[in-house]
């Protein structure tokens, strides 16, 4: 399952000093042999947090990311609200919206 390969990836990524170099010296490496799919390398190359929360990603692995990718507290909540505006509902996970899209989002 691809969502569980994209959730390891930044888990490990929190936890491991050595793929946290790997990180900030080649991402495009850190890739290679992931069952990922195009999308969820490209959220992840991008540093596009609110994709990768309408993709599944929890908010406890997804929030090292962004601090990780330097990214502010009230920042990574509003990228998580505007990935849904953007992408649409969440589309699987813990997170998957199963409300009306027309309801009020909130993150």
């Amino acid at each position: 399952m691809s969502l569980y390969a994209l959730s390891k990836l930044l888990y490990e990524l929190n936890r491991d000093d050595d793929l946290k170099h790997q990180f900030s010296e080649d991402r495009n490496a850190l890739l290679e042999g992931r069952d990922l799919t195009e999308e969820e390398q490209q959220a992840f190359l991008e540093e596009d947090i609110g994709l990768l929360y309408v993709l599944g990603v929890n908010g406890q692995i997804l929030m090292h990311y962004a601090a990780l990718c330097g990214i502010e507290w009230a920042d990574y909540l509003q990228l998580m609200r505007d990935g849904v505006k953007k992408h649409g509902q969440v589309r699987a996970g813990v997170y998957a919206m199963l409300s009306s899209p027309d309801e009020k989002i909130t993150v």
